[in-house]
């Protein structure tokens, strides 16, 4: 933590050479101004200079001395702000009236108080700035005439006044800068994650769609390829009509696939078939049945006009994976899908009469589903409902079993 005496701000060496280079700059500059005010360039008429009590002589080595003693210190200014300044300030006020016809500089001191306004903050360049001003007030007492000792006076406040604004006005814009940097960094660490978080949802979403295509095809091609391994034999015409029921799944599934490839090597620009929605559950329904499920379908409560295109899917998605769990793994003989639009939500119930599972509480998180031993489907089909804002729950019902239910509400489900 800075001290009042010594500030712990690290210092490299080109912070070094630039504090050297100041003091230096310092020093000439006063020099220069010693060179200007000691000889008849800057007031020509000899009668003023001597009413000013302006003598036209060349500064002694005793005045080069003093003007290096309120500057040379400034090549600390920034490890030590308040002792250099207070020792150049006392310094260049000791020095005012001890070489008569010359008047040092006030740049030293000016410096160092533009360093403490720059490095400290506005209330210490407030305080800096009021001992200056009450020094150049009260303690210089100038040995000149009244209105040559006014003036100067009046432009080394007005020099120390516009250091302590510079400094505090850098300060502020090197925070600003700072700010904006940093803000600008941080935008680009979000523009990163939200871009990794797109990428994640969409690897997630593409693996759910791959399942849902691959698992719903493979589980009718296998149940249509056994009937038509049996059938082969002794009915020959059903076994034909297994086969083409095979040939014909195959090829939709294909076609979803390459439809999907297809989005992602060309983005927008590829042609899709148009997206599976809830006009398709008659086929989930028939699917059901050629797997020797006696399955019902209910929609009259729904009207797919009313609902979002994105749920609609979402909705099918859910029902398709629901079907392929009962024909692959619970093994009923019926099966009911209940679909309605009641007080703002699209309801989803799949049920059957089948072995059941481990029951799965209610739940909007896929993970919770997950670990609740639903596999991967139902976790997917959690996960579909809780992006749209919806509430999901599957697992046995009474009297033997299972149930699936989604509900999704059908508006605010944009995002």
């Amino acid at each position: 933590m800075d001290s009042f005496l010594v500030s712990n701000r690290p210092m490299t060496a080109k912070d070094w050479a630039i504090d050297a280079a100041a003091a230096a700059a310092s020093f000439l500059f006063g020099c220069v101004q010693l060179m200007l005010t000691a000889s008849s360039i800057v007031i020509p008429d000899l009668a003023l200079r001597q009413y000013l009590g302006m003598v036209n002589v060349v500064p002694d080595a005793s005045v080069f001395v003093a003007l290096a003693l309120t500057t040379a210190p400034l090549i600390v200014r920034r490890r030590c702000p308040w002792p250099v300044f207070l020792f150049c300030f006392v310094a260049f006020l000791g020095f005012q009236d001890a070489f008569s016809g010359f008047s040092l500089t006030i740049v030293g001191p000016a410096v160092a108080l533009y360093t403490i306004a720059n490095e400290r903050g506005r209330s210490e360049a407030v305080v800096g700035a009021a001992v200056a001003v009450a020094g150049l007030l009260f303690v210089d007492a100038p040995s000149r005439t009244a209105s040559l000792a006014f003036f100067t006076r009046f432009q080394n406040i007005a020099f120390v006044a516009a250091a302590a604004f510079a400094g505090y006005a850098y300060r502020a814009h090197r925070a600003y800068v700072q700010a904006t940097e940093e803000r600008a960094s941080e935008a680009e660490r979000t523009r990163e994650e939200e871009a990794a978080r797109r990428v994640e949802e969409e690897r997630v979403r593409i693996a759910r769609e791959v399942h849902d295509i691959t698992a719903h095809s493979l589980s009718a091609v296998s149940i249509q390829a056994a009937a038509a391994e049996r059938l082969i034999d002794r009915d020959p015409v059903a076994a034909k009509e297994a086969v083409a029921t095979v040939r014909a799944t195959a090829r939709s599934a294909l076609d979803d696939i390459r439809s999907m490839i297809g989005v992602l090597r060309h983005g927008d620009e590829a042609e899709t078939a148009p997206a599976a929605g809830t006009d398709r559950l008659d086929d989930l329904v028939s699917y059901l049945r050629g797997a020797g499920v006696e399955a019902s379908l209910d929609a009259r409560s729904y009207d797919s006009s009313r609902v979002p295109a994105h749920v609609d899917m979402a909705l099918f998605g859910i029902a398709r994976e629901a079907a392929t769990n009962i024909v692959r793994h619970a093994g009923a003989r019926t099966a009911t899908l209940r679909l309605a639009l009641e007080d703002g939500q699209a309801r989803l119930v799949v049920e059957d009469d089948g072995r059941g599972g481990a029951p799965v509480p209610a739940s909007d998180s896929a993970t919770a589903v997950a670990r609740a031993g639903g596999g991967h489907g139902i976790a997917g089909m959690a996960e579909r409902v809780h992006l749209l804002g919806g509430a999901f729950s599957a697992g046995p019902k009474a009297g033997g079993g299972f149930r699936v239910v989604a509900s999704i509400p059908v508006r605010g489900t944009e995002a």
